[in-house]
């Protein structure tokens, strides 16, 4: 069966230099097992398959998928895939706001400037990570104990530990081992740089380490864990993706005291997929 699909790249600069994301619109009948298997083949971080919902407050229902396993929630495939809904002609009930019913529950995504924000899910998991955890993840990564400026769980879905390091330079000197937890490094930049703060995110997978190139669901989570100790105030953009080649932009913003994570998304490749 023809379903239509897109390839978006999501938090971004200018084509290529996001973060991207397979999206299958109209998924209705696709099994979970058929949705694994095409996730599996696109390869990429994550695919979307967009289907429709009774819940009367979501105006449509997304299910988000890595090559290896679901997810419950996800910062850029929650952007993406609205960008991709709202492009071939998804009408939201509300013309201020879109709802998405994803494992982790309802998400609300505004309009922000020339692209989109999502509001940040409250965390699953916080609080402080445990010494040994953080000598042994500050020897993953190559890096001194003391280097660790604070840590904590950020938790929203995927499993971060943030790491707060000296600075943004710090950040992007980072070159990881093989790790064992999902790591976000947060560096701040000096007060009037562009960006306040550079992030990479971290995370093994079948025993290598990949890098994200831009991490909707991270940026979040650190964005509540920055804000609620007062290292930072919004808004503020973060940068991320600089130490693989790409140049992702996220604003971070905070309406009806909520924390709103946005960026631009460009629909890279329009047409339809055989599933």
């Amino acid at each position: 069966m023809l379903r239509q699909f897109r390839q978006v790249d999501v938090f971004t600069t200018g084509p290529g230099l996001g973060n991207p994301l397979a999206v299958v619109l109209d998924a209705s009948g696709l099994s979970p097992a058929e949705m694994q298997r095409f996730a599996r083949w696109t390869n990429l971080s994550e695919t979307t398959f967009v289907l429709p919902t009774d819940d009367p407050a979501a105006d449509y229902a997304v299910r988000i998928f890595t090559p290896e396993s679901e997810l419950p929630f996800a910062g850029h495939p929650t952007l993406g895939t609205c960008h991709a809904w709202l492009e071939a002609g998804g009408r939201p009930r509300d013309t201020g706001r879109i709802v998405q019913l994803c494992a982790a529950g309802l998400i609300e995504i505004r309009r922000q400037g020339d692209g989109l924000a999502f509001g940040a899910p409250p965390l699953r998991r916080s609080g402080p990570v445990d010494e040994a955890d953080l000598v042994a993840i500050a020897a993953s990564l190559g890096i001194e104990r003391t280097d660790i400026i604070d840590a904590a769980w950020a938790d929203n879905g995927p499993g971060w530990v943030a790491l707060l390091l000296r600075d943004a330079e710090a950040v992007l000197d980072v070159r990881p081992g093989a790790i064992a937890f999902d790591i976000g490094l947060v560096g701040l930049y000096p007060p009037g740089s562009p960006e306040a703060i550079e992030v990479r995110g971290l995370f093994p997978l079948n025993g290598m380490t990949v890098e994200d190139p831009v991490t909707g669901s991270l940026n979040a989570s650190v964005a509540q864990w920055l804000l609620a100790t007062g290292r930072i105030q919004a808004p503020y953009v973060a940068s991320q993706g600089g130490a693989i080649g790409r140049a992702g932009r996220v604003e971070v913003s905070q309406a009806d005291g909520r924390v709103f994570v946005g960026g631009r998304s460009l629909t890279l490749v329009s047409g339809t997929v055989n599933l």
